[in-house]
């Protein structure tokens, strides 16, 4: 709640409590002293009305003094938070400078520090000074910048030999490298040929025994063979014989050929079989037995 509002309320409270029975007293009829009638009745309204008047205006001014109360309240909060920020701004930027010029005593400090430093360096190597001056008075030197110059040639000549070295030696370095992984590569080469020359011996190894093993079943089955062609001349030879007895016997002339031994046979079967059906017969009739 803002401070107007708490006013407001307060005055309201306070015009309430002081002139609210006497307003009550003097509207009541006949209340208060002095009460006679309608005119008086009419009077006392209008005083009512003119102070009412009066309490209006005096309520306006303390509004618009209770305003610019905390107008001013206002501008002083805004002024204080104004110093406040200030002071705060004030305070880091004296912070800050603090803190610079603490790093300025310590560079201060460490700068006097590389200065003695330096200083010490420079009475050291003072001597190395006074050295050149004697090597150019004994050499064909002038001046101590010549002697400088020429050992920065030296130097930057030396750097160079040094760095063909390095470069020389990366590169013998490089070239081992590679020889290394070609001995490598070739030594399995090698072996990779070596486990194939083992397997293809283990294989010429496995046909030579095959061989010996199917030489040895080929002479059986040319045994075999020869064994099974002198038998099957013999039964073609016995069979071309019976051939010829049944032709004789059934007095036919045939022209099956001598080679075709099924056909003979054939012949040779169906003869057998009329015989077997002519003795079946002959049993059957009782006859005597016939040789044949």
């Amino acid at each position: 709640m803002s401070l107007g509002l708490m006013e407001e309320e307060d005055l309201a409270e306070y015009f309430r409590l002081q002139y609210g029975e006497r307003l009550l007293q003097l509207l009541q009829p006949g209340g208060g002293p002095g009460a006679g009638g309608a005119g008086t009745f009419q009077r006392r309204m209008e005083t009512l009305n003119l102070r009412w008047e009066e309490l209006g205006v005096k309520e306006a001014q303390l509004k618009a003094h209770i305003q610019k109360f905390e107008q001013f309240i206002q501008e002083n909060d805004q002024k204080r938070i104004r110093a406040l920020k200030k002071a705060n701004k004030e305070r880091d930027l004296k912070r800050q400078r603090m803190r610079e010029l603490a790093r300025a005593k310590q560079e201060m400090a460490a700068l006097r520090l590389q200065h003695q430093h330096l200083s010490k360096k420079l009475q050291d190597y003072s001597i190395f000074n006074k050295y050149l001056e004697k090597v150019v008075e004994t050499s064909e030197f002038e001046e101590i910048h010549e002697v400088m110059g020429r050992y920065k040639t030296l130097v930057s000549m030396h750097y160079d030999l040094m760095q063909s070295a390095q470069e020389g030696q990366e590169k013998i370095e490089r070239a081992k490298a590679r020889l290394a992984r070609y001995m490598e590569e070739k030594d399995d080469e090698v072996l990779q040929h070596n486990n194939e020359l083992a397997r293809l011996q283990m294989r010429f190894d496995r046909a030579r025994s095959d061989v010996i093993v199917w030489e040895s079943r080929w002479a059986h089955i040319q045994n075999t063979a020869a064994k099974k062609t002198l038998l099957l001349g013999t039964i073609k030879m016995a069979t071309l014989n019976l051939f010829q007895i049944v032709t004789k016997q059934l007095k036919e002339t045939t022209h099956v050929s001598l080679e075709d031994t099924h056909k003979q046979l054939d012949m040779i079967q169906q003869f057998i079989q009329d015989l077997s059906d002519i003795w079946a017969e002959v049993k059957k009739k009782d006859l005597p037995q016939i040789r044949v």
